[in-house]
């Protein structure tokens, strides 16, 4: 048995991960799909003071009072920002890290740090006009390339995202760490990811897999990205 731990990206909760989180479940494995503070059902908690240390320590808080350790840590999109820093903090406690079309951050940068000048301006402005300075809109799952028969329900499930969760620079050591895995979602663009893909598909020190879907690969492709955790073990 497996301990996988599997944290969604930006406007997303815990929600998303079912069909994977049923699949590893039947295949005799324990897994936990925490929602992020302010997100899916804990969207009440939205406020001003969320930042990304917020959700680090989410889930830091999930394997410490769950008592995990050897856990296999999946973080999709932003979740990737999430997983580096928890890694930072509690190594010991993590056998791989998954990062599932997810941003892969150096030290010192955030999430904005990997987007156009164009798409943070973009950001920056709807959370002035459209939530009260501090919150993004989500952006439509159709931009993201969903599947056809989820992308209406995606887009009724998601809430807004903290500004400040995308512009908090993130300080990491630079450490060997866990096992690294990078996932890419090759099936939709222009996509911000294809630079991680590029930079880990031929390093010795990464096992690279792409998976030819949209951006949601635990929507599009549930049962091959439970095999590919499976195999992140």
């Amino acid at each position: 048995m497996t301990t996988f731990v599997l944290v969604h990206g930006a406007w997303h909760g815990g929600w998303c991960y079912k069909r994977v989180a049923r699949l590893l479940r039947r295949a005799g494995h324990e897994v936990y799909t925490p929602s992020l503070t302010g997100l899916g059902e804990r969207a009440h908690l939205m406020s001003r003071a969320i930042d990304l240390n917020t959700h680090v320590q989410d889930i830091i808080g999930v394997i410490r009072y769950e008592e995990l350790s050897d856990v296999v840590l999946c973080g999709h999109s932003y979740g990737g920002m999430v997983i580096s820093g928890v890694a930072e903090q509690i190594a010991t406690k993590i056998r791989s890290l998954v990062y599932l079309d997810a941003f892969v951050p150096e030290n010192g940068k955030s999430l904005f740090d990997y987007q156009t000048a164009e798409v943070v301006e973009r950001m920056r402005a709807d959370a002035v006009q459209n939530g009260e300075g501090y919150k993004i809109t989500p952006i439509p799952a159709a931009r993201f390339a969903v599947n056809a028969e989820d992308a209406a329900w995606v887009d009724v499930m998601c809430v807004k995202q903290p500004l400040a969760t995308f512009e908090q620079k993130l300080a990491l050591s630079g450490g060997q760490g866990p096992k690294r895995v990078y996932i890419l979602a090759a099936g939709w663009g222009p996509s911000p990811f294809q630079q991680f893909g590029a930079r880990f598909k031929d390093d010795k020190d990464w096992k690279f897999i792409s998976i030819a879907c949209g951006h949601d690969v635990m929507l599009d492709r549930p049962q091959e990205l439970a095999d590919a955790l499976i195999a992140a073990v």
